[in-house]
């Protein structure tokens, strides 16, 4: 198989999988869809690739929904981890270094905690000390850990107005907000009940920057990221947190609007989401 076909199988598969998902989050399905997934597919390594992809929002019809998770799809993405290990020691987070591994290391750090927090009942947890750290290395699962906690949180540093600022939305050029809001959605899977750390911390400090980034996504067509986004602002609005606007019509019309089952998958989280009532930690 050439490289191209390869990433078109992987595509496909996160795509089922991402489906089947958001069957589970209505109710709709068998009880053990991750294993069913890895189980029916032409291309295994593609199925446990998918699991990687669609990550901890195949914990959402359990975390939003009646879904109970099984010991079947646990033995899946288990098998995940094994077969696509992480890196054994976080990379460090941009500008220093590399924006992709460094996201995909939140994005396996959230998919493993939750399985821990689903399958281990000695799984630990991630305390906070008095500074406001989380200080664990990362989810513990059979006695070692699964995922390592990456550092850092994607930083918001609002350019002052100006001149200098006035040309640049002129030329198309990204100012602060507009960076940080597109990486916030490319780490829209934390953006679930029951993950905490500095990300999380990150989006209840600028929900207006979440916000505008939102509206500019919808502004601009590009509707995935817009579902990805507005993800963050039914998570705070769950929690209490005053967010600029309700996102309950942005969601509405995401949902209206289609694009296939990763972004429909999305916009059926914020659904869930803002019919939530979560305590802020």
């Amino acid at each position: 198989m050439s490289p191209d076909q390869s990433q078109t199988a992987y595509a496909a598969s996160a795509a089922d999988l991402a489906l089947r998902a958001l069957d589970a989050l209505r109710g709709i399905g068998g009880t053990a869809m991750v294993a069913e997934h890895v189980e029916g597919a032409d291309d295994p390594k593609a199925a446990l690739a998918a699991i990687r992809v669609v990550g901890a929002d195949l914990f959402a019809p359990c975390l939003l929904g009646d879904t109970i998770f099984s010991p079947q799809d646990a033995a899946a993405v288990t098998q995940s981890f094994a077969v696509f290990p992480p890196a054994v020691s976080t990379p460090p987070p941009p500008p220093e270094g590399a924006a992709e591994p460094w996201l995909i290391a939140w994005r396996d750090w959230a998919t493993a905690t939750l399985l821990a927090r689903f399958t281990d009942p000695a799984a630990t947890a991630e305390p906070v000390d008095a500074l406001g750290t989380y200080g664990a290395p990362g989810p513990q699962l059979g006695g070692g850990v699964l995922a390592p906690r990456p550092a850092g949180a994607p930083a918001l540093s609002e350019p002052e107005q100006g001149p200098a600022t006035a040309s640049a939305h002129a030329a198309g050029i990204d100012t602060g907000w507009q960076r940080w809001s597109v990486r916030m959605g490319q780490l829209s899977p934390l953006a679930l009940p029951g993950l905490e750390g500095a990300v999380q911390d990150a989006a209840r400090a600028a929900p207006l920057a979440l916000a505008r980034g939102a509206v500019r996504a919808v502004l601009r067509r590009d509707f995935p990221t817009a579902a990805r986004i507005v993800r963050w602002l039914a998570l705070l609005s769950a929690e209490g947190v005053s967010v600029p606007f309700d996102p309950a019509p942005l969601v509405e019309h995401l949902r209206l609007h289609g694009g296939g089952p990763r972004l429909a998958l999305d916009v059926a989280i914020a659904a869930r989401l803002l019919a939530l009532n979560l305590e802020t930690p």
